[in-house]
C-alpha cells in the first residue's frame, strides 16, 4: 500500500476511535502513532484489512496513553474493556473532520495544519517541511489547534464554504518539502466533493485541477517562472483538463452559482484555447464580472483590468486600472503590462523593475527582472 491509500484512511479510523470515547485531540496523537507503526511493518507483512489493523493498533495506543497520563475514575471506565480486532465499521467520518478541522475558532493557518494532520494524515515533520517552518512551530500550531477544538461535538453540522476555503489555502501553498501539497489538495477536495451535495466543491475540484494540469509548462528548466502566454500548451496535462472540465460542467448544470465555479470557468477557458491568440478574451471578462458580483474582492477587480485590456485594449483596460487602489498587491505589474501593450515601453521598464521589488517571492521579482531587462534591451 502506497504513502497516499495509507494516509487516505486516516479520516475514518479517527472517526472510529472518537465514536468510541476518545477524545480529538489523543485520538489524532494515536492514528498518527499508529501510521507511523505501519509504514515500519506493512512492507514486510500488508495486513489483510489495513483499517481494521490501524484502528486495532490505534485503540491501544489510545488506551497506553491514556493509562498512563490518569487513573482518574472517568478515564478507567472508558478502558475497562478493550473492543476486540475485527473488521473496521463501514461508517466514513471524513465529512465531519473536515468541518471540525475548519471550526471558525481557529486561524487559517492553524486551519490549514489540523485538516493536513487529521484528514490528511500528513506528520508534523511533513507539515513543516512544506511550510518551511521549523518542526517545533509545527507541533505547537498543531497542538493549538487541537486544544482549541477539544470541546467541539464531533456531530455537530459545519459550513461547507469553510471547509473550501481552507482547502483552497493548501492548495495555494503548493509545493514544497517531500510533500506536493497541491496535489494533496486535489485529494482531499475530490474527496469532500463525493460526500456532500454542493456544487462548490466540485466548482474547487475542477479550479484545482484546471490549474494544476498547467503545471509542468510553469517552470523552465533553469528554474525560470513562464507566464501563460508563453507556456509550452503540448505540456498541459490534458486528462487532467479533461476531468476538471466535466466537474465544473455538472456543477454549472446545478444553477447554483458559486465563485469557484466561476473560477474554473475562467481557467477552462484558458485550457480550450490552442493558442494564446484563440483565448476568448470576451467570455472571460463577462465571468470577471460575476466574480466581481459575487465577491466584490479587489484582486478580482485587478485581475478583470487585465483581461479588459486584452479583450478591448490596453487603453480600456488601464482606464479600469485607474479605478482601483495603487496599493493592491501586483497592480504595479499590471500597470507594466498594460503600458506595454499600448506601446509606451520606456515606462512599461520602470514599472516592471519597480513591481520586482515588490515581488512577494523570489520567482516572481526574477520574472519582473527579465521583463524590464528585455524592455530596457531593445533599439
Amino acid at each position: 500500500m502506497d504513502d497516499v491509500a495509507l494516509r487516505s484512511l486516516t479520516p475514518s479510523v479517527l472517526g472510529i476511535l472518537v465514536r468510541r470515547g476518545a477524545d480529538f485531540a489523543a485520538a489524532e496523537d494515536a492514528v498518527q502513532d499508529a501510521l507511523v507503526e505501519a509504514v515500519r511493518v506493512w512492507p514486510t507483512v500488508l495486513p489483510r484489512d489495513p483499517k481494521a489493523w490501524l484502528v486495532t493498533v490505534a485503540w491501544r495506543r489510545f488506551l497506553d496513553a491514556t493509562r498512563a497520563e490518569t487513573a482518574r475514575r472517568r478515564r478507567e471506565d472508558l478502558v475497562e474493556e478493550e473492543p476486540s480486532p475485527g473488521p473496521a465499521a463501514a461508517v466514513d467520518d471524513t465529512l465531519q473532520l473536515y468541518f471540525l478541522c475548519a471550526h471558525p475558532s481557529l486561524t487559517p493557518s492553524s486551519a490549514v495544519a489540523l485538516t493536513l494532520r487529521a484528514v490528511g494524515g500528513l506528520t508534523t515533520r511533513q507539515i513543516a517541511q512544506a511550510y518551511l517552518v521549523p518542526e517545533a512551530t509545527m507541533a505547537q500550531r498543531v497542538s493549538r489547534a487541537k486544544r482549541t477544538v477539544a470541546g467541539v461535538r464531533f456531530d455537530q453540522p459545519g459550513d461547507v464554504g469553510t471547509v473550501l476555503r481552507v482547502l483552497y489555502l493548501v492548495f495555494n501553498e503548493g509545493y514544497s518539502g517531500d510533500v506536493d501539497l497541491a496535489a494533496e489538495a486535489i485529494r482531499l477536495t475530490r474527496q469532500l466533493a463525493a460526500s456532500v451535495d454542493h456544487p462548490e466543491a466540485a466548482g474547487l475540484a475542477a479550479l484545482m485541477l484546471l490549474h494544476h494540469a498547467r503545471r509542468p509548462a510553469r517552470i523552465a528548466p533553469d528554474g525560470r517562472l513562464v507566464p501563460l502566454a508563453e507556456q509550452d500548451r503540448s505540456r498541459w496535462d490534458t486528462a487532467l483538463v479533461a476531468e476538471g472540465v466535466d466537474l465544473l460542467q455538472s456543477a454549472l448544470a446545478r444553477d447554483r452559482l458559486g465563485e469557484y465555479q466561476v473560477q474554473a470557468a475562467i481557467a477552462a477557458l484558458h485550457a480550450d484555447a490552442a493558442t494564446p491568440a484563440e483565448t476568448d478574451w470576451v467570455q472571460i471578462v463577462e465571468w470577471y464580472d460575476e466574480l466581481v458580483r459575487l465577491t466584490g474582492n479587489p484582486v478580482v477587480r485587478l485581475n478583470r483590468a487585465v483581461a479588459v485590456g486584452e479583450a478591448d485594449g490596453a487603453r480600456a483596460g488601464l482606464a479600469v486600472l485607474a479605478t482601483l487602489d495603487e496599493a493592491l498587491p501586483r497592480y504595479t505589474a499590471v500597470a507594466a503590462h498594460l503600458h506595454e501593450r499600448g506601446g509606451d515601453l520606456m515606462l512599461a521598464a520602470q514599472l516592471y523593475a519597480e513591481a520586482a521589488s515588490r515581488a512577494p517571492n523570489l520567482a516572481e521579482r526574477d520574472h519582473l527582472v527579465r521583463q524590464a531587462a528585455r524592455l530596457n534591451a531593445l533599439p
